[in-house]
This record gives structure tokens, sequence and C-alpha cells, in this order.
């Protein structure tokens, strides 16, 4: 059995960091699941050591930030990695994983009046209209690809019936996964005092994820084209840009990498956030991870500089 001791940094911030993962263990009466280190400290993740974190704050300006070669399973950089923090539309990567285990994505679902009256100022739509019959594939492409949030609520209403019961689905493969200190509250990431993760949390997370090939498809795509039915039977049609400047070639891409793709996230409290997998010239894989940059400049240029650690 692999033990790994957590010390905390003084880096951190008291009020919002938590207990190692391994002290998590010990209160599994408190989160309601029973959690082995041996089966989370599994063989094909990344963990962390003491010395793996914190060693220099500075080299990103961002709140949060990770890179673990995933090939090797070696941690290279991790700044506040066990914070508390905003996941914006992260989220989605959530609710993604759940679409993907439990959904079958020829299945049509019927928008309703719900996923299209979000309460929230200037919340990133697709622009579905209430009766609408889109399959479930193509309603995970613009959740992934644009981060339409009435697809996310669509696809979340179809497979549990409503949103609140998805998110209970949400919750319990996080801890499935590990990912204890996380806890969601909705299916697309706007703002909740109660919603959020950690770093290393969201690393789990999209761990599992990068084994579907649908995944892996999905997030490389620059764009994508929806077809879809309107309630009177009409074809419809209209194209999604990704979010991620890499893959729109608006933010130069790195010398010697290859950025396969990934999932932004931004709100006024969670800030700028983005996590991507990457490929070296010698094919290893890599996950890299930038939360709560100040600015989508501050964001893009914290990754770039995670990159350079691959290539020294």
């Amino acid at each position: 059995m692999l033990i790994v001791i957590i010390i905390l940094g003084g880096c951190q911030k008291n009020s919002d960091r938590f207990f190692s993962y391994k002290d998590t263990f010990a209160s599994k009466n408190d989160l309601g699941i029973t959690l082995s280190e041996s089966s989370f400290f599994a063989d094909d993740l990344v963990v962390l050591a003491d010395d793996d974190y914190g060693i220099d704050d500075d080299y990103v300006k961002s709140e949060a930030a990770l890179l673990f070669d995933i090939t090797n399973k070696e941690a290279l950089y991790a700044k506040n990695p066990y914070e508390k923090l905003y996941p914006a539309s992260l989220t989605k990567l959530m609710t993604a994983l759940i679409t993907l285990q439990r959904g079958e994505l020829d299945d049509t679902v019927t928008i309703s009046s719900n996923a299209i009256n979000i309460p929230v100022p200037g919340a990133k739509m697709c622009g579905f209209k209430e009766g609408d019959a889109i399959t479930l594939e193509t309603l995970l492409n613009c959740l992934l690809i644009y981060s339409g949030n009435d697809a996310s609520i669509a696809i979340a209403e179809h497979i549990s019936g409503s949103e609140e019961e998805f998110v209970k689905l949400m919750n319990s493969e996080a801890k499935k996964l590990g990912a204890v200190h996380t806890n969601f509250t909705n299916s697309h990431g706007l703002h909740d005092e109660n919603h959020y993760t950690t770093a290393y949390d969201l690393y789990l997370i999209f761990n599992e994820l990068i084994q579907y090939d649908t995944f892996i498809n999905i997030i490389s795509k620059d764009s994508y084209t929806a077809s879809y039915m309107d309630k009177d039977g009409n074809n419809k049609e209209s194209t999604f840009r990704t979010t991620n400047l890499y893959l729109r070639n608006q933010v130069e891409s790195p010398e010697n990498i290859q950025i396969v793709g990934g999932k932004t996230g931004v709100t006024s409290r969670a800030g700028n956030c983005l996590i991507l997998l990457l490929k070296d010239g010698n094919n290893n894989q890599y996950i890299s991870l930038v939360l709560k940059a100040s600015n989508s400049d501050e964001l893009y240029s914290d990754m770039s500089s995670l990159f350079s650690i691959i290539n020294e």
C-alpha cells in the first residue's frame, strides 16, 4: 500500500484549504462513502508528495495551477492544489462524465423551458428554443466546445429527470473518483457559494474523462455544427466555435507540444480557468490546469509558462 503524507504549506489560505487527502479517509462517515488509500492512490494516478508543490508560488500568477506528466505519473508543478475554489464551467467536465457513463448518445432530448430560462444575466447559451429536439451527442458537443449552459441543463434533465437529481449523481461520482473536496450544486458551474472544488479534484475528474475516446474527439475540435429539429419539425443548424483560444489560433501554441484539447471556464468569482490535455514529441501525455486567473491574458500566459517546464 502506498502511503502518502501531504504536508500543508504555509503559503495556503487557512480559511479556504482542506486537510490532506490521506486525512480524508479517516472521516469517511462524514462523506458517506468508504475509500481506502490503496484504492484511491491507484497506480494510474499522479500522487503529490509534500515536496511536489508550493516550491515556486510565483511561477504563475493565478491562484492555483498544476502540470502532471500522466504518462510517467509525475507531478511537474503544483500551486495550491488543495485550495477550495470555484470551478466555473469546468463543472461541465463532471456533467460530461456522467453523460458518457450513463447516457445513450443517440437519444433525442427535448429542450425544456427550464433549460432555456436560466436566471443569471450573461449566462452563455447555445440559443436553443423550448421544444427543440436534439440528440444527446449533439448536446455533449455543445456543452464541451461552446460551454452552453442550456445544453448542460437539458442533459441533466434527460438523464436524471431533473437537474437536482443529476447533481446527486455528480457528487456521488466525484467521491468515487477520490474528488472528496468537491461539492456540486448545479450541472453548469454558474456561481453558487456551495459549489466548489480543488485543482487536484479537477485533475482526478479530467483524468477519468480522457479514458473516453468520444471525449478526446470532442475537445479536440475547433468548432462544431449542431443539426437538430425545432418543435415544428423544421431542420435547424447552428455552428459553435470552441472557447479554447489555443485551438482557435488566437494564442500561440507552444513549440514541440501538441494541445489535444480541454475545457475553459469563467465567472466573476471563479476567475478565468482552463484545463488541457497535452502531448510532447515523444508522445508523453500531460494534464495542465490553471484556476482563478485574473483575466484571459493572465490565464494563457500562466498556461504557457507551464508548457515551458515540459520543454526544459
